[in-house]
């Protein structure tokens, strides 16, 4: 896959010193995603591709599959927090 993830316009992820956890603030609410999909949205960044953010995450974590990646993607993209470049 060629596409590019990006953070919507609007769209923060952010360390909350209260949750103590990573959040995800856009204009419909607030998400506070796992570590998994926390790691993979720090790597949507418009520049880098699907298979990079795998390959990146692979040399991190054992077991990366890219079909997790994109199915973590897609959930995102369903609720307008990323978008496809």
């Amino acid at each position: 896959m060629t596409k590019r993830p990006a953070l919507r316009r609007g769209v923060r992820l952010t360390y909350d010193d209260v949750r103590q956890t990573h959040v995800v603030l856009f204009p419909e609410g607030v998400l506070v995603p796992n570590s998994t999909a926390t790691a993979v949205l720090q790597r949507c960044d418009g520049e880098s591709t699907v298979n990079q953010i795998v390959e990146a995450l692979a040399q991190r974590y054992a077991g990366v599959r890219k079909e997790d990646v994109e199915s973590v993607l897609d959930r995102f993209a369903q609720r307008r927090v990323i978008e496809w470049r």
